[in-house]
Parts: structure tokens; sequence; C-alpha cells
């Protein structure tokens, strides 16, 4: 079963414009260790004054974190980014807020009855 994570952390307002550049172009070898830890449609949103939302789908979300936390990319990634957040002690890839998931439409709709007629 595919499970959803939607997290958040704090960008340093005076360092948004460099993380934004970093993330323009992360390291080949990052993209591929996510890839490898079993994340997939991984997104990142960031309002103007720090607030970071993070989503991906994986089928393990232990799984994933066990091979991130193992990886030497990602050691390497993850304390390099590690400055451009407030009140975040150790790797950013380990210490996120994860927020609970309260509506997903696809799990709604896939719940209703087949005979049910749309609405008007």
């Amino acid at each position: 079963m595919v499970q959803r994570v939607c997290f958040e952390l704090r960008v340093r307002p005076d360092r948004i414009d460099e993380y934004v550049a970093r993330h323009a172009q992360v390291w080949p070898d990052m993209l591929r260790t996510i890839e490898a830890s079993g994340r997939r449609n991984y997104s990142l949103f960031l309002r103007p004054d720090g607030l970071l939302i993070g989503y991906y789908e994986t089928d393990s979300v232990e799984e994933s974190q066990r091979r991130l936390a193992e990886s030497p990319a990602a050691a390497r990634w993850e304390a390099e980014m590690a400055e451009f957040f407030v009140g975040l002690d150790g790797r950013p890839d380990q210490g996120p807020t994860v927020l609970a998931e309260v509506f997903n439409l696809e799990d709604q709709l896939s719940a209703l009855p087949p005979h049910m007629p749309p609405a008007r």
C-alpha cells in the first residue's frame, strides 16, 4: 500500500534565495539516492516567509528513512542543507514535522458505491 507523507520545515528567511538555487540542480547522486530509497512523486513547496512543505509517496516510510540514513550521498547533502533551517537539530531528512493526512480525493472516490450518480 502506498504511504503518502507530507512534512514541514522552516527555511531561514535570509537564506531562501540560496536554498531555491541549490534545489534547482540537486546533485545527481542525491537524486539517485532519493529514488533508490523508494520515494517517488517527491515535491517541495516554499512560501515566501520560509515555510517549506514537502510531499512524497513510498511503499515503506521506515525503509525509505533507513536507506537515506545509511547513504553517504544523503549524509553529505543533508549536512550542507542543515544550515538553511530554523529550529532543527540534526539532519533535515530525519527531523521534519510530519503532517497528518485528513482528506484524499482518490481514497474517498474509490470507496463510493459504483452506482452512485455524480453531483450536479
